[in-house]
């Protein structure tokens, strides 16, 4: 998940809902809430940690910022020079969680058509949608943290995606690898409000409405391969930052269809199978789990 996130178009969301795991780490998250605060007053830590489920929630938690912190210099280096192989091998892996996504749903009424189809233009609408500015106000870095991390959970919808259209995504890559807390510690608790009360929301809605929700995760997911296609053209704009040079950043895409006979293009495809395959072989070890509580 925390590799995942780091990729902007691609969701830890959407891994946690393919190793089925998801639901339990919504109700994970959900179950810090008055009751747990209490519990910790207390100091009641054998209690708290029944009630969150603080086994499982440290697991993610470890796997997820140790992975954010030893990959974030990798894939910057790969997006910045390896770019459309890089989107290629995710492509390959988002295209194929789609059926392991789908294949969740139950029953296909006219409700969960329509759910699909919104989540899908949802997921294109903000593909589309051009970069703000970079901005590291105190606020506005909260703010980046509230919706960056409901999206992060939100699967098919990428909070690095998320973060480059608010602006910040270069940003708060840059303060992760140089440890920067004026914009990590906004940032984080921004992450913290926007996750708990997300949590709640998305809880009540997958208990009510299930089948409805997973198609519309469904739809998010298929809408987020219009991030991720390999072959597109950055429109960049220069920004004019009050105290610091101008600085270019992506205004939008231009899409386009691969050369047939190009090598890089058979490259992309050899990379599109190896996602496939690593989703797949990831689907088979879930499957192969005990199931999770919930």
């Amino acid at each position: 998940m925390g590799a995942a996130n780091v990729i902007p178009g691609v969701s830890g969301g959407t891994i946690a809902l393919i190793t089925g795991i998801y639901e339990r780490l919504i109700n994970a998250i959900k179950a810090c809430d008055l009751t747990a605060f209490k519990l910790l007053l207390n100091r009641d830590f054998s209690g708290l940690g029944k009630h969150i489920d603080a086994r499982f929630l440290g697991a993610i938690g470890l796997g997820v910022v140790v992975s954010i912190v030893t990959l974030a210099k990798l894939f910057e280096y790969l997006l910045r020079s390896h770019e459309r192989f890089t989107m290629a091998f995710f492509f390959g892996l988002i295209l194929l969680s789609l059926y392991f996504v789908a294949k969740q749903i139950s029953q296909w009424t006219p409700s969960v058509i329509a759910s699909l189809i919104v989540g899908s233009a949802i997921a294109i609408g903000i593909a589309l949608l051009a970069p703000a500015s970079e901005n590291s106000a105190f606020l506005y870095v909260f703010l980046c943290g509230v919706i960056a991390i409901s999206s992060m959970i939100l699967p098919g919808l990428s909070g690095s995606f998320v973060l480059i259209i608010m602006g910040n995504y270069a940003l708060v890559l840059g303060a992760i690898t140089s440890l920067s807390m004026n914009i990590l510690v906004p940032l984080a608790l921004g992450c913290a409000v926007g996750l708990i009360f997300f949590s709640h929301l998305i809880a009540w809605i997958f208990k009510h409405y299930e089948n409805q929700t997973l198609a519309l995760m469904t739809g998010f997911v298929f809408g987020s391969l219009v991030v991720i296609w390999p072959w597109k053209t950055a429109i960049m704009q220069t920004v004019q930052r009050e105290g610091k040079p101008p600085k270019e950043v992506v205004a939008s895409y231009e899409w386009y269809l691969p050369e047939l006979f190009a090598a890089n293009t058979w490259l992309c495809v050899v990379l599109m199978i190896a996602g496939a395959v690593s989703i797949y072989l990831m689907e088979r070890f879930a499957s192969g789990s005990p199931k999770s509580t919930k």
